[in-house]
């Protein structure tokens, strides 16, 4: 965990906010008491587009056919 006081932190943001980024805890604090943590905020998650796969996935001719192995199960 990595403490600063506000001051410091307005001189080296772009340090703390490299190590925020990397994993560690930053905690800024002001002389009043309050302090503030940098966190990383992460990217939505990428979210599937309808019809991506368009021609990646083939389907043989026969797909929907009983299958021989299940023609005793068949009724």
């Amino acid at each position: 965990m990595h403490k600063v006081n506000l001051k410091e932190a307005q001189a080296q943001l772009a340090e703390l906010i490299e190590e925020a980024a990397s994993g560690k805890e930053v905690i800024i604090f002001r002389s009043d008491g309050t302090s503030f943590q940098i966190v990383p905020v992460m990217a939505d998650k990428p979210y599937p587009k309808f019809g991506s796969a368009k021609g990646l996935i083939e389907m043989s001719d026969d797909f929907d056919e009983p299958l021989e192995d299940f023609q005793e199960y068949a009724p």
